[in-house]
Formats: C-alpha cells, sequence, structure tokens
C-alpha cells in the first residue's frame, strides 16, 4: 500500500472514531463509511476501551527488507529481462526474481514474500498469451471475412412452445 493509500485509511478509521463519539452504530458508521461491518465493530470497540486515537493503525503488518533505493536497483535488473540473468525465455517467475534477489542482496524471501513485495511496489501478475506455432493471421482474417459470412446464420435448434417426443407420448 502506498503512502497515500495508508493516509486516507487512516483518515476513514479517525472518521469513524468521530461518528462512534456522535452515537453512530456500527452498522451506521459502515454504511456511511462504506467498510465492512467487521470493520467497523473492530474500531468501535477499539474506540470504546482507548478513546478517540484508539482506531488509528498500529504500522504495516510486515516491513519490507529491501529499502527503496534496494526495490529499485531490483527494478532496473528486472526491467533488464531474465535473458540478462541466464534465463532463455522472457518469462519472470516468483521463483526466479526471488534468485535475483539473493544474488544481489544475500537475502532469502519466501515465494509468497517476493510476490508481496512485487505487489506492494505496483507489480502484477501476467500470463502471457498461448498461441500456436502454426498459427496463421492471414488465413484467420480471410476465414473470419469470407468464409463465416458465407456460412449463415446458425439455425434455431429450440423453439418454446415447440412439440416434442415427451408431448407427443402423453397424448
Amino acid at each position: 500500500m502506498t503512502a497515500a493509500q495508508r493516509t486516507k485509511r487512516e483518515q476513514v478509521r479517525l472518521r469513524a472514531a468521530e461518528l462512534f463519539a456522535q452515537g453512530y452504530t456500527d452498522a451506521q458508521v459502515a454504511k456511511e463509511l462504506r467498510v465492512t461491518r467487521m470493520s467497523a465493530n473492530r474500531w468501535h470497540r477499539a474506540w470504546a476501551t482507548g478513546g478517540g486515537k484508539a482506531p488509528a493503525s498500529k504500522g504495516p503488518a510486515s516491513v519490507s527488507w529491501l529499502s527503496e533505493a534496494q526495490f529499485a536497483r531490483l527494478e532496473v535488473a528486472l526491467n533488464r529481462g531474465p535473458a540478462a540473468h541466464g534465463w532463455l525465455d522472457q518469462r519472470w517467475t516468483l521463483a526466479r526474481v526471488k534468485t535475483v534477489i539473493g544474488r544481489m542482496f544475500h537475502l532469502s524471501y519466501s515465494l509468497a514474500g517476493v510476490w508481496k513485495l512485487l505487489r506492494r511496489h505496483g507489480w502484477s501478475c501476467q500470463v502471457p498469451v498461448r498461441r500456436a506455432i502454426e498459427r496463421d493471421a492471414q488465413a484467420i482474417t480471410v476465414w473470419k471475412e469470407q468464409v463465416w459470412p458465407a456460412v449463415g446464420k446458425p439455425r434455431r435448434t429450440w423453439v418454446a412452445g415447440s412439440a416434442s417426443k415427451t408431448n407427443a407420448a402423453v397424448r
């Protein structure tokens, strides 16, 4: 989560404390702030025991082992591509990113930790489109433009209220 997102979330929690002080219920706060009732209930309990600042965030659940400067270096290395690091194909996997982190910074992340680190910095999962090697784009275009229109509309296979074998057997 970025600093701006954390600040926005913090403002929502402090607004919830204000609403609790005005007598709002958990359900009303959840509806007003567009959060789950479970979150509103948790904030209400914190507010009831600790006051107005109690619902404030306690900080991130986990802290990255890489500093921002180190991640910037890692990002430059990742942008060079897998081939620059000795892999033949052009796909980054979590295991490969983990290996690059280990080589560059002598740190051992878990695969889940690598995924969390990348997501935290705006990276996403992208699966390459699989296409047949024999794919002929020109033949596909010709088929779509010439052959398919010539086939015509597909015939109707079912019509509501039509006679069927089961109806004939009942008579």
